[in-house]
């Protein structure tokens, strides 16, 4: 299958190589983007076979996989597998992926599909769970996880999807997604939470997360 997979990672040296590794099982194109690492990701994952897009500072995990898409367009690959380099996605579910992507133009792995999401905390769970409330309401979806990262599509549907922001982008690219009627479809995949590395969820993370997601939503509504 004419597949690659999109890698977006920061300061993930203890993880990466693995992940890589286990990715090229499945696809013959791996791209790391390298999102301002002040360690050695870009090293370990190139000397395992990935092609490495470097950012010189962090600009936020939507920057890191605009530029993974933009590779993945420009290079005429059919479909896109994207997942994190903390090990949180497995890259043993990538044929799955891409086998179910088949029937669709956007897929998500869902955590509130099986049980791995009650790892996670309370709080982040609820608005986990509100967010995908508001996204199904406003764009006609029936999904249960969408600020889930694993994810796979048609590059055609990226092109559609068109610019993505650098933070908080998945509530944003699904919401769009949603609202110009590609056809999104979930599957279920464990994910526990991550156990290596620096979380992207701080305290201050989470007490501006309404007032951030409330204005992505606004303006994905605003926008034609």
């Amino acid at each position: 299958m004419n597949a690659c997979v999109i890698i977006p990672a920061h300061n993930e040296a203890e993880t990466i190589a693995g992940v890589v590794q286990e990715a090229r099982r499945h696809v013959d194109r791996v791209v790391v983007v390298d999102d301002g690492s002040t360690d050695i990701t870009a090293e370990i994952a190139q000397q395992n076979g990935a092609e490495v897009v470097r950012h010189g500072q962090n600009r936020g995990p939507g920057a890191a996989l605009r530029s993974g898409y933009d590779v993945a367009i420009s290079s005429g690959v059919d479909y896109v597998v994207q997942l994190d380099g903390d090990r949180q996605h497995d890259p043993r579910h990538i044929p799955d992926m891409l086998e179910a992507v088949q029937q669709c133009d956007m897929v998500i792995a869902s955590r509130f599909l099986n049980g791995s999401h009650r790892h996670y905390p309370l709080v982040r769970r609820w608005g986990i769970s509100f967010f995908t409330f508001l996204v199904n309401r406003l764009g006609g979806a029936r999904l249960t996880d969408i600020t889930s990262g694993y994810r796979a599509y048609r590059t055609e549907s990226l092109r559609k999807l068109g610019h993505m922001p650098e933070r908080h982008w998945a509530v944003e690219q699904t919401l769009r997604a949603a609202r110009r009627g590609l056809r999104i479809r979930e599957i279920s995949i464990e994910m526990p939470p991550r156990n290596t590395g620096e979380s992207q969820f701080s305290l201050k993370t989470y007490a501006m997360y309404p007032f951030r997601m409330a204005w992505v939503i606004l303006r994905v509504m605003l926008s034609r």
